[in-house]
């Protein structure tokens, strides 16, 4: 494991930290909350895979009889040769949306769950939406207790990474989750707080994938402003697409720096896109950044968990290559 970011082994005691040090010191540790509601944990019903059983029985067929297996396994290598790449410090990257609905959360679930795949230092989500925000539903927390506005008056630099995961939700792969809230409308999160987080944590973690708010919301700014690479979503519509072109025409007024480490993505939320996807595509990237397209896929659109093994195979690609072209992006100097 790279240095500087050792593998935690346990758990400390939080609630007495808060209560004794830092700056919440003399403050109450907040009780643990169920990310869902226990009166809705059996609404949901059991999860599909992205794709009907005989599209991945033709493909099988097909991959045995075609030289495209190797195509892919040539493309998954490269892209996890970027994905490993080694970080001198942490790469912060923001994902945000002009509206909501545009598969914001989505993504950055599928962003963060690829880079703690592939990496070996510690992955971070954080989210910055407390408007009820889906994100940990979408990695599977069962429980949600210290949000980023907590963790902004906690965090010292004496603390070790061990300390600072007493915070947070573990999930799989070494990969941890920051709540906006608990679940709770009327939860606040302003710029100094998000700001205060984010510097104390950054060094503790190779990847920070950022679940911001929508458009032109102000931590949303101030996330973009201060993330090494942007991701901005937008559902695969007519007038997805024209707002997302407005809002590249806008950036163009920034420095140059932004847009070019912006990429955008357009989720299909249906099985038939009602517009020409690859017209869509070279309209967007005429304006300057690079576009990938999220298929529809049935296990993503039921809304609840994202577990990988139930992903279409179109689905993993995507979210690969998706993944290794932002971190490039992240790593350069713009």
């Amino acid at each position: 494991m790279p240095q500087g970011y050792p593998q935690p082994q346990a758990q400390p005691q939080p609630q007495a930290a808060y209560a004794s040090g830092g700056r919440g010191q003399g403050a109450r540790a907040p009780e643990s909350r169920p990310a869902v509601d226990k009166n809705l944990a059996g609404a949901g019903r059991k999860p599909r895979h992205g794709e009907p059983f005989t599209t991945r029985a033709v493909r099988a067929v097909r991959r045995t009889v075609s030289s495209s297996a190797a195509r892919e396994v040539a493309e998954a290598t490269r892209a996890a040769e970027l994905l490993q790449q080694p970080v001198t410090t942490g790469r912060q990257i923001a994902v945000t949306s002009i509206r909501g609905g545009a598969g914001k959360s989505t993504v950055a679930a599928l962003l963060g769950t690829t880079y703690a795949h592939y990496r070996q230092d510690p992955v971070l989500f954080v989210e910055a939406d407390p408007a009820l925000g889906s994100l940990p539903i979408r990695l599977g927390a069962e429980t949600l207790r210290w949000t980023t506005g907590d963790v902004a008056d906690i965090v010292e630099p004496q603390m070790s990474l061990l300390d600072v995961t007493g915070y947070l939700v573990q999930l799989r792969d070494n990969a941890w989750l920051l709540p906006g809230s608990q679940g709770q409308i009327g939860a606040m999160l302003d710029t100094r707080s998000y700001e205060r987080a984010m510097v104390a944590l950054r060094r503790y973690f190779g990847v920070t994938v950022v679940d911001c708010e929508t458009l032109p919301a102000e931590v949303a700014r101030v996330a973009l402003s201060a993330s090494q690479a942007r991701v901005l979503t937008t559902p695969a519509t007519l007038d997805g697409v024209a707002s997302t072109y407005a809002v590249l025409q806008w950036m163009q007024g920034l420095p140059p720096h932004v847009m070019a480490s912006t990429v955008v993505v357009l989720t299909e939320q249906a099985p038939q896109s009602g517009i020409d996807l690859a017209e869509a595509v070279r309209t967007l990237q005429a304006a300057g950044p690079s576009v990938h397209v999220l298929p529809y896929d049935r296990h993503l659109a039921d809304g609840g968990h994202i577990r990988t093994e139930l992903l279409a195979h179109s689905t993993r690609q995507t979210a690969a290559r998706l993944a290794a072209d932002v971190f490039q992006l992240s790593q350069k100097r713009h």
